[in-house]
């Protein structure tokens, strides 16, 4: 199945330009539009880069819900469930194509982003240490996404319903320090699950202090993976019934 949907990619290229395009048209304007006018204590290219990986996740997520949704809605699902296949294999195969899928258009954000002057001090370990967040994360959303595909009445719905994974990454700490944001929106900034992943993800690639940051992305990776995984069984399963 995972083989199956990654064939279906390639034989969509576009999908996965706009999913690498997005992320590197955004970056562009954040660093030379935005970017003189926001302190950080840095290069603001450094700062801002761990954001973009992120938002380029969130990107390639709503590709798989999409990709569900539209498996949901063209008939394939039953002749699925008429033959030898397991019933969470369908979904699986999406989510392991998934994570596979962005891992590499993350790869060349990254190689784009020391194109522009991204210079991370890592060394391999903590390069690791970072390959291992970003994959977590991406599953979680992926698990996710494959349930709101699953939720939604139609392929365009499911694109709608991911608009979020868009959007969390600009109240966080992606862009700007959250300390810089109102007083009323800080809060949540702070506690939101994409913040701790950022802070994570920029710590070890700059190979500074990440203090807990780390444990608390991991528990919301986690609990986000988890209830992904139980809702979209159990709409697959409800849509068996329906």
């Amino acid at each position: 199945m995972a083989g199956r949907s990654f064939r279906h990619t390639l034989r969509s290229p576009d999908t996965m330009l706009m999913t690498i395009a997005i992320p590197i048209v955004i970056l562009l304007m954040f660093v030379y539009v935005f970017g003189g006018a926001i302190q950080v204590g840095g290069d603001y290219i450094d700062y801002v880069v761990p954001g973009i990986i992120l938002l380029c996740a969130g990107f390639g997520a709503a590709t798989t819900a999409v990709s569900v949704a539209t498996d949901m809605h063209n008939g394939i699902v039953d002749r699925f469930r008429a033959m030898a296949v397991s019933r969470t294999s369908l979904l699986a195969g999406h989510v392991a194509e998934s994570v596979l899928r962005n891992l590499v258009t993350t790869g060349l954000v990254i190689l784009v982003a020391v194109g522009l002057g991204f210079r991370p001090t890592a060394d391999p370990l903590r390069w690791l240490a970072v390959l291992g967040v970003l994959a977590f994360y991406i599953l979680a959303l992926s698990w996710l996404a494959a349930a709101l595909g699953l939720l939604a009445p139609n392929p365009e719905a499911a694109n709608g319903f991911t608009f979020i994974f868009m959007f969390l990454p600009y109240i966080s700490s992606a862009f700007v320090p959250v300390e810089t944001l109102p007083s009323w929106l800080r809060g949540f900034a702070e506690h939101q699950p994409v913040t701790p992943v950022i802070e994570t993800t920029r710590g070890l690639l700059m190979d500074a202090p990440i203090g807990n940051s780390g444990g608390v992305a991991l528990a919301w990776c986690a609990a986000i993976a988890v209830i992904g995984y139980l809702a979209a069984g159990a709409l697959y399963r409800r849509s068996g019934r329906d």
